[in-house]
């Protein structure tokens, strides 16, 4: 398996050269693998899950663009996990190799859109938190659902158009040029459209966050220095400032799990990748699942809205579980049990 060789031209294009991508080659790195992706996936869709069904049951979250664009990115990791963990354990772990050119490009497609959307959803919360900070008094009349729900619509649209072009017929089978050494059908150019289109929008959060930083150093700045003047616009932008500073932190999990895998994308299309280089860039990619695993997290210790409303289900859960054991049907259980005895 370590010594197939994948040829920069089109004849890669054969089924039977799916084998040469499945580069983990014993079974300690298999199941090294498969821990990896059951773990993270799971809590990844179970924590992602939890905050959907705490932004959107509670009325004072759903209602605020904010947490709209939050629900987003949940939702792209809930579904770049499963996506993702599906499609690379069946291909990493149990070989499979049997499925045709369009179900992969499918399946490549939707971890790609997955992850653009993420992406993009923390652009417009960038975005958002910046037109809250600098121009407080005329946000909700910037700052709509109706323009959220339609800026939302449009960034899902656009990712899924830009993620799917290889099954559309941008890919090296199509049009008999290089494939890349890392995905199998995926035209080298296109992997460099599609990497140069994720750091344009890392770069624009970047920049954005860079924004909202600067200005949440000036509020908070200027509550330290009116703090007699304690009323609902400070306690706004104390608001403000924490959610500022708990996205700043997302942003930094963004690039620490997905820098590895980007740097090995665009070392890929300059030269060429070892056998050992192909192992750890499957081993990388086990990090976008722990970074969509880790953001919840964030947002339930920094994020005072959601900690609340994690707090009230476990109230509410507590209270009907005591309702349960105190019921008159348990009580009589009880009963007949000791009499039993």
């Amino acid at each position: 398996m370590d010594t197939c060789r994948i040829p920069a031209n089109a004849s890669k294009c054969s089924g039977s050269t799916m084998e040469c991508f499945m580069v983990l080659s014993t079974q300690a790195q298999k199941i090294s693998i498969s821990i990896l992706c059951g773990l993270f996936g799971t809590l990844c869709v179970f924590e992602n899950s939890l905050v959907l069904y705490l932004i959107f049951s509670s009325p004072g979250t759903r209602k605020k663009p904010s947490y709209l664009f939050i629900g987003s990115l949940a939702l792209a990791d809930i579904l770049a996990s499963i996506i993702f963990v599906c499609s690379f354990v069946n291909f990493h772990v149990f070989n499979e190799a049997g499925f045709s050119k369009e179900v992969f490009l499918l399946q490549l497609g939707g971890v790609n859109t997955s992850f653009s959307a993420s992406l993009s959803s923390l652009l417009l919360t960038a975005l958002d938190r910046y037109i809250s900070i600098s121009r407080p008094s005329e946000y909700k009349l910037l700052m709509t659902r109706k323009r959220a729900w339609t800026a939302l619509a449009v960034l899902w649209v656009i990712c899924a158009t830009i993620a799917c072009l290889p099954l559309l017929g941008w890919n090296c089978c199509v049009l008999d040029s290089a494939c890349s050494e890392l995905f199998p059908f995926v035209d080298d150019n296109y992997l460099s459209g599609w990497v140069c289109f994720v750091v344009v929008l890392l770069g624009c959060i970047v920049y954005a966050y860079a924004h909202v930083l600067w200005r949440a150093r000036q509020h908070v700045a200027y509550m330290e220095k009116h703090q007699a003047q304690a009323g609902k616009q400070n306690s706004r932008m104390r608001m403000d400032v924490m959610l500022a500073k708990t996205l700043v932190m997302v942003l930094a999990v963004l690039m620490l799990c997905w820098s590895p895998v980007l740097v090995l994308m665009i070392y890929s299309i300059f030269g060429r990748l070892s056998d050992s280089l192909r192992k750890v860039f499957a081993f990388c990619s086990t990090l976008c699942l722990l970074n969509s695993m880790v953001n919840p997290i964030i947002y339930a210790l920094r994020s005072k809205e959601l900690f609340s409303s994690l707090r009230r289900v476990f109230s509410h859960f507590r209270r009907q579980l005591k309702a349960a054991e105190e019921s008159p049907e348990a009580e009589s259980t009880h009963k007949s049990s000791v009499i039993e005895t």
